[in-house]
């Protein structure tokens, strides 16, 4: 009889041990999701009282995700290095795009598939921003010659030369002061740099010499000549391009 009994208190024991864990886990589970439940409510309220950092939160998430956008390796090539390069497929360039590419990779002796993906960067930012590519093209041209890893004499960097004490915050977003170096990275920020001094000046000379300035250049009025008459070099071998298309078709037979 002991033995038997023995062993009803031992499963009677057990089952009490079991049902106390379970109750515990519940008890423990609940709390966590009312504790995870209040931060929410916190959170979203403090945004609600708080629109700029509600502005702010977005702006880093949409910062984030647009240095991220040519970050992402598609699945099937993600073992490829060439396409986690920043170089692009002058077969996928517009008609422009790659007359551009070319053009400027003979004159500043740069490969054309990297220089490729900085000048299709250059057009869908000119079209966000309201900017010509040509006028950010030609900002690279004489402040680096498209070398990104070009220092000025201020400590400069990048191929838009951006100054990375005075734009730490958006460096950070990218990855720290290091994603200076990183061609997309500063491209965007020059343009963004370049595009708050337009709305702070009159003119785009005045911005332009104010950029020049903040980039140490010097002869502040001979960089706006410069980008002035690199930027209209583009626009002229573009425009005679779609010249040339336009004169073709007109002279298509009528079908």
């Amino acid at each position: 009889m002991t033995a038997p009994l023995n062993m009803s208190r031992l499963g009677l024991s057990l089952q009490t041990w079991a049902m106390d864990v379970r109750e515990g886990f519940v008890e423990i589970t609940r709390h966590s999701l009312a504790l995870l439940g209040l931060v929410v409510v916190l959170v979203s309220l403090t945004f609600v009282s708080r629109p700029e950092l509600q502005a702010s939160a977005s702006e880093v998430l949409l910062g984030w995700l647009e240095i991220r956008q040519g970050e992402v390796p598609d699945t099937a090539e993600s073992g490829n290095a060439a396409h986690r390069s920043t170089a692009k497929s002058l077969k996928n360039l517009t008609s422009d795009q790659l007359l551009v590419t070319r053009w400027l990779s003979r004159k500043y002796r740069v490969s054309s598939e990297p220089l490729g993906a900085v000048v299709s960067e250059a057009w869908a930012i000119g079209e966000r921003s309201q900017l010509p590519p040509s006028l950010i093209l030609a900002i690279m041209a004489v402040e680096s010659r498209f070398n990104p890893f070009a220092s000025g004499s201020q400590g400069n960097v990048g191929l838009m030369q951006i100054e990375r004490k005075a734009h730490v915050d958006e460096l950070s977003r990218f990855g720290g002061q290091l994603s200076a170096f990183d061609p997309l990275t500063n491209l965007r920020i020059g343009v963004r740099h370049l595009q708050a001094l337009i709305q702070q000046t009159a003119t785009l000379e005045e911005a332009l010499r104010l950029y020049g300035m903040s980039s140490g250049q010097t002869t502040e009025q001979l960089y706006v000549e410069r980008v002035l008459a690199e930027q209209k070099l583009l626009e002229k071998l573009t425009e005679r391009q779609n010249t040339a298309a336009l004169s073709a078709k007109d002279r298509l037979p009528p079908q």
